[in-house]
Parts: C-alpha cells; sequence; structure tokens
C-alpha cells in the first residue's frame, strides 16, 4: 500500500471520527446513559426537593426523570465557601431547572456547563455605569446567570423554594429561566420566538411591564414581585417564578400573560391536580 493510501485511509477515519463526535457523539452518549434506571434514591430525593414532581402526570415524571438523569451527568457541580455538594442538592437544582424544559427540549440547556453552589446568600464586588462614570458596588446575590454557561445559587435559597412550593421566590427557576432567555444571544426578556408568537409577546409583555412600573411609581400593591420591574430579563425570571410557584394567581391577575409562559413553557401547572 503506497504511502499516498494510507494517508488518505487515515485523513478518512479522522474526518469520519470528527463528523461522528460533531453531529452524533452526544445524541449517541444520550442514548447510552438513558438504558441506565433511574436511581431510587434520586426519585426519594425529587419527592423531597421538587414538589411539583409529585403532581406531575406519570408521563410527564418519566420525562423529568430522563432530562435530570442527562442533567446530572453533563453539568459540573462545585460547592463555594465550603459548601459540600451531595446528591439531594444537585437532584434539587436539576429536578427544579428541568421543569423549564420538559415539554420543551433539553437541548436548551446544552450550552450550560457548571453550576456554582454556596451555602447562603454572598456578596460580589459589581461594576456599575451610569453615564460616563462607572463605579464598584458590594451586591449581596441568592443567584446569578452567565451567557457563559455558568450559573451561581445560595443553597438556603433554593431550599427555601423547595421548602415553601408555593410561595413567591424559587431562585432554580428564576436563573434557569435567564439561561432560556439566554439562547438567542443576550437576556432581554424576550427568549427565542417566531412569527406571530414573537410579535404577541412583544406586545403583551411590553403592556404588563410598562403595567407593573407604573403601579409602583405610584406605590401601589404590586401584582408581581416588584424585582420583576427592574428590566424586562427579571420580568421574565420572575414571571417564571409565578407561572411554576403560584399558576393560578398569575392567571387571575395576567390571563393573557399566562397564556404566553403556557405556550411558551408547553404546560398549564394549574391544571396539575395535588396529590
Amino acid at each position: 500500500m503506497s504511502s499516498a493510501t494510507v494517508f488518505a485511509v487515515f485523513a478518512a477515519a479522522f474526518i469520519a471520527l470528527a463528523i461522528f463526535y460533531l453531529f452524533f457523539y452526544r445524541s449517541w452518549r444520550r442514548e447510552r446513559e438513558l438504558k441506565q434506571p433511574f436511581p431510587k434514591v434520586w426519585r426519594k430525593h425529587m419527592r423531597s426537593t421538587v414538589p411539583l414532581y409529585r403532581r406531575l402526570p406519570k408521563h410527564l415524571q418519566k420525562i423529568l426523570e430522563k432530562q435530570v438523569q442527562l442533567f446530572l451527568t453533563e453539568k459540573n457541580f462545585y460547592g463555594c465557601a465550603g459548601f459540600e455538594v451531595n446528591d439531594r442538592v444537585r437532584v434539587a437544582i436539576a429536578g427544579h431547572a428541568c421543569l423549564l424544559t420538559i415539554n420543551r427540549s433539553y437541548s436548551d440547556y446544552d450550552e450550560v456547563r457548571s453550576i456554582l453552589v454556596y451555602p447562603d446568600v454572598y456578596r460580589v464586588q459589581a461594576t456599575e455605569r451610569d453615564g460616563m462614570v462607572v463605579g464598584i458596588s458590594d451586591q449581596v446575590r441568592a443567584g446569578e446567570a452567565s451567557s457563559l454557561g455558568q450559573v451561581v445559587l445560595a443553597w438556603s435559597e433554593c431550599e427555601n423554594g423547595a421548602i415553601h412550593p408555593e410561595g413567591t421566590h424559587n431562585v432554580i427557576l428564576h436563573e434557569f429561566a435567564h439561561q432560556l432567555d439566554y439562547l438567542d444571544g443576550s437576556a432581554d426578556g424576550a427568549p427565542p420566538l417566531g412569527g406571530e408568537q414573537a410579535r404577541e409577546w412583544q406586545q403583551t409583555m411590553t403592556i404588563a411591564y410598562d403595567n407593573l412600573r407604573h403601579s409602583l411609581r405610584h406605590r401601589r400593591n404590586s401584582w408581581l414581585d416588584p424585582y420583576g420591574a427592574t428590566k424586562p430579563a427579571e420580568f421574565f425570571a420572575v414571571l417564571t417564578e409565578a407561572f411554576f410557584q403560584q399558576p393560578q394567581y398569575l392567571r387571575e391577575q395576567q390571563p393573557a400573560v399566562y397564556g404566553l409562559l403556557c405556550d411558551f413553557y408547553r404546560i398549564d401547572p394549574g391544571e396539575l391536580a395535588p396529590r
């Protein structure tokens, strides 16, 4: 066999392997992972830390379990400030995160690579810009999301959302809503949509956002967490918390907004019967 033929064979093999890795390896790896049974101890953690899981019909429970299984296999968890990330913590975070994609595509989280978990709220030095003036402020945070594929969470706040499933706050839902918002390249309160859905979203959400800001300026009671009025990205994240935590209230207060979220998340949590 000539050297040219050997080179051609190796080149063809290399190209075939590159194509497999780029286009098929992820699917192959996921199919292989899902052949493994969902661990019983993880199911126990799901029942105790992801309250909505208990209200899902069986087929959606199975979908959620599969997504959680992939999430825990593919994402890296890191404990910060001495915090130990155990299976209960990992399952709680993955379970809530995957509620957002249960009827969407799990590939929405392909760019999420790492989750950093602090034991409690943490401090960061943040840059603030006011025109030409740039300053540094010391901020206390319960979580944050990055377009670079990183999510930071305070476990005490995560646990509080699990303990109070009908409360106003759930930091896991909030930060992973930001990750969905980043899918089109920027967190602007409008995740990737197309055609008529995009136009309806823009019109309905703009009106609801402006009404919320107007109510707060006039010191009226807010129908939503006031933090949602800081910017459109936070409005979408706070709406997501309310959608999964307080669906009946959100549907009553803002039926048009609620309908758009049902269409986007492809689920109606208000129709899930308690168990």
